[in-house]
């Protein structure tokens, strides 16, 4: 494996008895790059997940952690760190007891500077000698996080890291995820919110029935190849109507937010489409106060490939 490469997996298949979890699945994870693991419930994310962290071990294909080859169980290299299904924690400890404890697990000094850092780096400085078992679901996410930076990872792995968050938190959080990749470490984070893979990630791995249905840019899965519905909020509705009307490749959408807000025109359109609209309405002297896609680009072709995988 080449170096810039901190996963690298080709063909990998896990069985569980008669259960096909993945079947011959690819994943390529650059150094210093945030990827996003999605797909619906039954997809073979977490098994996926647990393989990278060296909790389980493929049936076939070839699987390489940060350039070495892992061929059995918790034979990862040194520098994985993350959780699946949500950290472990000690409810009877304080935040600051259970990363102390962790840390002399790993040999490291319980007393150093590294437990306060971490804490700092995911905004529980302010509990960290509150007791776990009272913590909320978001701030035990946070402490598992906590958990798994103390090691300075260079492969962290994470299942729906911003579960429970509240809008505060999630932005700490994601910009101490942000702020890792930016100092070279790689990142799989699995996660059902596709707001949240949208603001982490540069690349993204789609999952449907064990397989990889989809693994690249962001931009290229949400290219100007799949119509999309938009809210167009404009200065004029009726004005704006019209000119959707007979814009060429523009289809006007009756729903319940143009049945509830007038002043909002939902179409559905290319992007190419969408930009002579726009254009179209600001030369005719409109102001346009809003456009937005309905649901997410990645949303919506998450949608479209997990279904026709389903065959719906």
């Amino acid at each position: 494996m080449d170096a810039l490469h901190a996963v690298r997996a080709r063909g990998i298949t896990k069985c569980f008895g008669d259960v096909v979890a993945l079947d011959g699945v690819d994943l390529d994870v650059t150094q210093g790059q945030i990827h996003g693991l999605v797909g619906p419930n039954g997809a073979g994310k977490t098994t996926l997940l647990g393989l990278l962290l060296g909790l389980a071990v493929a049936d076939g294909g070839r699987l390489e952690i940060l350039g070495r080859p892992v061929e059995r169980a918790l034979a990862v290299p040194d520098g994985v760190a993350g959780f699946v299904d949500g950290p472990g924690l000690y409810p009877s400890l304080t935040a600051r007891q259970n990363l102390a404890a962790l840390a002399r697990l790993r040999g490291h000094d319980a007393g150093g500077a590294g437990v306060s850092e971490v804490l700092d780096q995911v905004g529980l400085t302010d509990v960290a000698d509150d007791k776990a078992r009272g913590f909320s679901l978001g701030m035990r996410q946070r402490l598992g996080l906590a958990a798994a930076l103390l090691v300075r990872p260079r492969l962290l792995v994470l299942d729906e890291p911003s579960n429970g968050l509240d809008p505060a938190g999630k932005r700490h959080v994601h910009g101490s995820l942000h702020r890792l990749a930016e100092n070279g470490t790689s990142i799989v984070v699995s996660s059902h919110r596709m707001d949240d893979v949208e603001a982490l990630c540069s690349e993204v791995t789609l999952l449907a029935t064990g397989r990889v249905v989809f693994s690249g840019p962001l931009g290229k899965l949400a290219a100007e190849n799949r119509e999309l519905d938009y809210r167009v909020r404009t200065s004029d509705p009726a004005t704006a109507r019209r000119l959707a009307a007979g814009t060429t490749g523009i289809r006007l959408v009756d729903d319940a937010v143009t049945r509830k807000d007038a002043e909002v025109l939902v179409v559905r359109a290319l992007v190419p489409a969408l930009d002579e609209l726009v254009a179209g309405i600001v030369r005719s002297g409109v102001a346009v106060r809003e456009l937005a896609p309905v649901i997410s680009p990645l949303e919506a072709a998450f949608l479209a490939l997990t279904e026709q995988r389903e065959g719906r």
